[in-house]
């Protein structure tokens, strides 16, 4: 009932077209735990998941500045290399 008479209106204001449930609460939370700097196994015991590979196969994203700051921090180590011909 809170679903359908809270949430489900308030993400149709946000313009939000997918569908909005409970899971959708829990990968949220996994995602900004893990977003956090949390390690894994905190994030599994607070979702109350059996195994971790759940935490991070099913809930936990990756957030897209993160994957990008992550990318840019692989570059510069790549051209920072030693025997990269001008580096």
């Amino acid at each position: 009932m809170i679903r359908k008479r809270w949430i489900m209106p308030l993400a149709k204001r946000l313009r939000i077209n997918k569908q909005v449930g409970w899971h959708t609460f829990r990968r949220t939370y996994a995602t900004l735990l893990k977003a956090n700097g949390e390690d894994v196994k905190t994030v599994q015991e607070l979702c109350r998941h059996a195994n971790p590979a759940t935490t991070l196969m099913l809930y936990a994203q990756a957030i897209p500045e993160t994957v990008r700051a992550a990318q840019g921090r692989l570059v510069e180590m790549v051209r920072r290399s030693p025997g990269r011909g001008g580096a």
